[in-house]
């Protein structure tokens, strides 16, 4: 019985011989700290790349209506595009408030809400009439005019009424008593990246890289935009938006007449000289950035001349030399000169609110 009991306290006391060793040391506060601080900075990365990154991936605004929708208003719901009969019998024409080669436009009411109806001006150019209706039913955006209703049986299509007008009027606007507080530089400038995003937005569209050719001069470029209640730009006239598509080698030309002036850019001009006649089907095509060719331009007219707009174009001279490169293929893409807009108007905002916080 001894011998058991010895046995077992033998066996018992064997695994704590096993166990004899240095004893454990405590870990150095140092390493510790380190630890936690690369667990802190992975948590950090991981939250920086959801919140930089991954609303990248998807490009819808939530805000919006799906496709065949609309909405008047930021607290209205979403409701299907007008039809034909809704146009009929809904809609109520008033007067006449602009006319071009391709529509009329009348000023219109439906359910107490003023509305813009446009028509056909005549047969011949109603293929340009419905070009411009499939850009505008696919090119939905906050760059584009909001689409009512249609109806290609009557020639007729129902978008946002927008009072203040084209961008033609821009200066007339401003002068008013209820809109001179607006006329900053701040604000100017605002419109003039608001035009570039909307040049961005045709080159890199859902359909494709697209050229804004109803521009050859000015005052036509101007007429395209309207200006919103709010002092943003949408683009309103989209008849003419012929595609590049550079995997088939497809450039554009910009209508069949000869071109002239210093406002379209080079290549858009006729290539041999006045000892040989125009001809259409000799003229070279070109790419969108004829588009780019022309920011400059429009975007002086939009700073306007008013304090601090000097200071504006200082900052934007590089840009505006690239952009009329004589050679399109070294001009700025439209995204290049839209960062470049956006880092001069924060710079110039953050140097401004510098300034006044120095004066208090």
């Amino acid at each position: 019985m001894r011998k058991e009991l010895a046995g077992a306290s033998a066996m018992e006391t064997r695994p704590q011989e096993g166990r004899k060793g240095p004893p454990p040391r405590d870990v150095p506060p140092v390493v510790g700290l380190l630890l936690s601080m690369a667990l802190m900075n992975a948590l950090l990365y991981l939250c920086l790349d959801r919140l930089f990154i991954s609303p990248r991936r998807s490009t819808e605004d939530p805000t919006r209506c799906p496709y065949g929708h609309f909405r008047m208003g930021p607290v209205s719901n979403c409701s299907p595009w007008l039809s034909c009969e809704q146009l009929r019998t809904e809609v109520r024409q008033m007067k006449r408030v602009g006319e071009g080669a391709v529509k009329r436009v009348f000023l219109s009411e439906w359910k107490e809400r003023k509305v813009a109806l446009s028509r056909l001006t005549r047969l011949e150019v109603r293929d340009d009439f419905l070009h411009g209706l499939r850009m505008l039913k696919s090119l939905q955006s906050e760059h584009v005019v909001t689409l009512l209703g249609y109806c290609e049986d009557d020639n007729s299509i129902l978008t946002e009424y927008h009072p203040l007008g084209s961008l033609s009027s821009l200066e007339a606007t401003l002068n008013l008593s209820k809109y001179r507080s607006t006329n900053t530089w701040q604000h100017r400038l605002q419109l003039a990246l608001g035009y570039v995003a909307i040049i961005d937005f045709l080159h890199r569209s859902p359909l494709g890289t697209l050229v804004m050719c109803d521009s050859s001069d000015l005052p036509k470029t101007l007429s395209q935009y309207l200006l919103t209640a709010n002092f943003s730009i949408v683009l309103n006239d989209l008849d003419a938006l012929p595609l590049v598509n550079r995997s088939t080698g497809a450039l554009v030309k910009c209508g069949h007449r000869e071109l002239r002036g210093d406002f379209v850019a080079p290549e858009q001009l006729w290539p041999y000289g006045e000892d040989v006649p125009f001809h259409d089907d000799l003229m070279p095509a070109y790419d969108e950035k004829i588009d780019i060719w022309k920011i400059p331009d429009v975007s002086s007219f939009l700073l306007g001349h008013v304090e601090g707009s000097d200071m504006v174009r200082f900052h934007l001279f590089d840009i505006h030399k690239a952009c009329k490169s004589q050679t399109p293929a070294e001009r700025p893409t439209a995204q290049d000169v839209l960062d470049t807009y956006q880092k001069v108007l924060t710079l110039l905002r953050d140097t401004a609110t510098s300034q006044t916080r120095e004066m208090l």
